[in-house]
Protein backbone atom coordinates (compact mmCIF):
# COMPACT_ATOMS: atom_id res chain seq x y z
CA UNK A 1 0.00 0.00 0.00
CA UNK A 2 1.38 3.56 -0.68
CA UNK A 3 2.10 5.91 1.89
CA UNK A 4 -1.10 8.47 2.10
CA UNK A 5 0.46 11.84 1.82
CA UNK A 6 -0.38 14.56 4.54
CA UNK A 7 -1.24 17.49 2.45
CA UNK A 8 -1.64 20.72 4.61
CA UNK A 9 -2.96 24.42 3.77
CA UNK A 10 -0.69 27.60 4.49
CA UNK A 11 -1.52 31.35 3.96
CA UNK A 12 1.94 32.32 5.05
CA UNK A 13 5.93 31.78 5.75
CA UNK A 14 5.13 30.93 9.36
CA UNK A 15 2.45 28.41 8.86
CA UNK A 16 4.19 26.59 5.81
CA UNK A 17 6.91 26.03 8.35
CA UNK A 18 4.76 25.01 11.57
CA UNK A 19 2.75 22.44 8.98
CA UNK A 20 5.99 20.71 7.91
CA UNK A 21 7.18 20.37 11.42
CA UNK A 22 4.37 18.79 12.59
CA UNK A 23 4.38 16.47 10.06
CA UNK A 24 2.88 17.92 6.72
CA UNK A 25 4.55 15.77 3.69
CA UNK A 26 3.48 18.85 1.12
CA UNK A 27 2.05 22.19 1.69
CA UNK A 28 -0.08 23.85 -0.62
CA UNK A 29 -0.01 28.18 -0.73
CA UNK A 30 -1.16 30.29 -3.40
CA UNK A 31 0.72 33.09 -4.80
CA UNK A 32 0.42 36.92 -5.25
CA UNK A 33 -1.37 36.05 -8.73
CA UNK A 34 -3.45 33.72 -10.36
CA UNK A 35 -4.54 32.09 -6.86
CA UNK A 36 -8.46 31.83 -5.97
CA UNK A 37 -6.99 31.47 -2.06
CA UNK A 38 -8.81 34.68 -1.20
CA UNK A 39 -8.55 34.73 2.43
CA UNK A 40 -5.25 33.78 2.68
CA UNK A 41 -1.72 35.79 2.84
CA UNK A 42 -0.70 34.88 -0.43
CA UNK A 43 3.06 34.25 -1.55
CA UNK A 44 5.35 36.73 -3.21
CA UNK A 45 7.46 35.31 -5.73
CA UNK A 46 10.43 35.68 -3.04
CA UNK A 47 8.60 33.84 -0.15
CA UNK A 48 7.43 31.02 -2.98
CA UNK A 49 11.65 30.75 -3.27
CA UNK A 50 12.40 30.52 0.61
CA UNK A 51 9.26 28.06 0.90
CA UNK A 52 10.52 25.89 -1.65
CA UNK A 53 14.22 25.58 -0.01
CA UNK A 54 12.84 25.00 2.98
CA UNK A 55 10.25 22.03 1.96
CA UNK A 56 13.19 20.47 -0.21
CA UNK A 57 15.36 21.00 3.26
CA UNK A 58 13.49 18.48 4.74
CA UNK A 59 12.26 16.28 1.85
CA UNK A 60 8.90 17.86 1.61
CA UNK A 61 7.20 19.17 -1.31
CA UNK A 62 5.32 22.42 -2.16
CA UNK A 63 2.45 22.95 -4.37
CA UNK A 64 1.34 26.40 -5.55
CA UNK A 65 -2.54 26.56 -6.41
CA UNK A 66 -2.90 28.73 -10.12
CA UNK A 67 -6.41 27.68 -9.75
CA UNK A 68 -7.90 31.22 -11.44
CA UNK A 69 -10.53 30.74 -14.22
CA UNK A 70 -8.74 32.69 -16.43
CA UNK A 71 -9.64 35.78 -18.75
CA UNK A 72 -8.31 37.26 -21.60
CA UNK A 73 -6.55 40.21 -19.65
CA UNK A 74 -4.48 37.27 -17.67
CA UNK A 75 -3.31 35.19 -20.59
CA UNK A 76 -0.45 36.93 -21.40
CA UNK A 77 1.13 37.40 -17.94
CA UNK A 78 0.72 33.68 -17.19
CA UNK A 79 3.56 31.62 -19.15
CA UNK A 80 5.78 34.72 -17.17
CA UNK A 81 4.66 33.10 -14.06
CA UNK A 82 4.89 29.45 -14.65
CA UNK A 83 7.83 29.92 -15.72
CA UNK A 84 8.98 31.49 -12.83
CA UNK A 85 7.50 29.00 -10.55
CA UNK A 86 9.33 25.99 -12.47
CA UNK A 87 12.68 27.88 -11.98
CA UNK A 88 11.72 28.60 -8.58
CA UNK A 89 11.82 24.43 -8.03
CA UNK A 90 7.55 24.14 -6.56
CA UNK A 91 7.20 20.97 -6.67
CA UNK A 92 3.98 20.96 -8.46
CA UNK A 93 1.03 23.27 -9.42
CA UNK A 94 -2.66 22.73 -8.60
CA UNK A 95 -4.90 24.38 -11.92
CA UNK A 96 -7.98 23.83 -13.34
CA UNK A 97 -8.07 26.23 -16.34
CA UNK A 98 -7.46 23.86 -19.62
CA UNK A 99 -5.48 26.82 -20.89
CA UNK A 100 -2.68 26.95 -17.81
CA UNK A 101 -2.68 23.89 -17.51
CA UNK A 102 -1.60 22.99 -21.55
CA UNK A 103 0.75 26.00 -20.57
CA UNK A 104 2.32 24.62 -18.06
CA UNK A 105 2.74 20.72 -19.33
CA UNK A 106 4.09 21.95 -22.93
CA UNK A 107 6.25 25.17 -21.80
CA UNK A 108 8.09 24.17 -18.47
CA UNK A 109 8.48 20.94 -16.77
CA UNK A 110 6.33 21.52 -13.85
CA UNK A 111 3.87 18.57 -12.25
CA UNK A 112 0.06 19.40 -12.32
CA UNK A 113 -2.42 18.44 -10.36
CA UNK A 114 -6.18 19.28 -11.11
CA UNK A 115 -7.97 21.59 -8.58
CA UNK A 116 -11.26 20.19 -7.08
CA UNK A 117 -12.67 23.68 -9.11
CA UNK A 118 -12.41 21.47 -12.14
CA UNK A 119 -15.04 19.43 -10.77
CA UNK A 120 -13.69 16.14 -11.84
CA UNK A 121 -16.52 13.50 -10.78
CA UNK A 122 -16.00 10.69 -13.68
CA UNK A 123 -13.91 8.16 -14.68
CA UNK A 124 -13.97 9.41 -18.79
CA UNK A 125 -13.11 12.67 -17.06
CA UNK A 126 -10.38 11.46 -15.43
CA UNK A 127 -9.14 9.66 -18.32
CA UNK A 128 -9.04 12.82 -20.19
CA UNK A 129 -7.09 14.87 -17.39
CA UNK A 130 -4.67 11.64 -17.25
CA UNK A 131 -3.88 11.91 -20.52
CA UNK A 132 -3.87 15.20 -21.07
CA UNK A 133 -0.61 14.59 -19.01
CA UNK A 134 -1.97 15.79 -15.52
CA UNK A 135 -0.53 13.69 -12.64
CA UNK A 136 -3.03 14.01 -9.67
CA UNK A 137 -6.94 14.82 -9.48
CA UNK A 138 -8.01 16.59 -6.56
CA UNK A 139 -11.73 15.13 -7.22
CA UNK A 140 -15.15 17.16 -6.95
CA UNK A 141 -16.37 17.89 -3.55
CA UNK A 142 -19.50 16.01 -5.15
CA UNK A 143 -18.18 12.90 -5.78
CA UNK A 144 -19.74 9.77 -3.87
CA UNK A 145 -17.84 6.92 -2.25
CA UNK A 146 -19.28 4.85 -5.24
CA UNK A 147 -17.75 7.57 -7.80
CA UNK A 148 -14.49 7.34 -6.41
CA UNK A 149 -14.29 4.16 -6.27
CA UNK A 150 -15.57 3.75 -10.16
CA UNK A 151 -12.71 6.00 -11.13
CA UNK A 152 -9.88 4.24 -8.65
CA UNK A 153 -11.35 0.84 -10.70
CA UNK A 154 -10.76 2.46 -13.94
CA UNK A 155 -7.85 5.23 -14.34
CA UNK A 156 -4.91 4.60 -13.00
CA UNK A 157 -3.94 8.35 -11.53
CA UNK A 158 -3.69 9.90 -7.91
Amino acid sequence: MEKIELLAPAGDLERLKIAFLYGADAVYVGGDLFSLRANANNFSLEELREGVVFAHSLGKKLYVTVNIVMHNKEVKHILDYLVKLDEIGVDAIIASDPAIIDLALKKTNLCVHLSTQACTINREAALFWKNLGVERIVLARECSREDIQNILDNVDIE
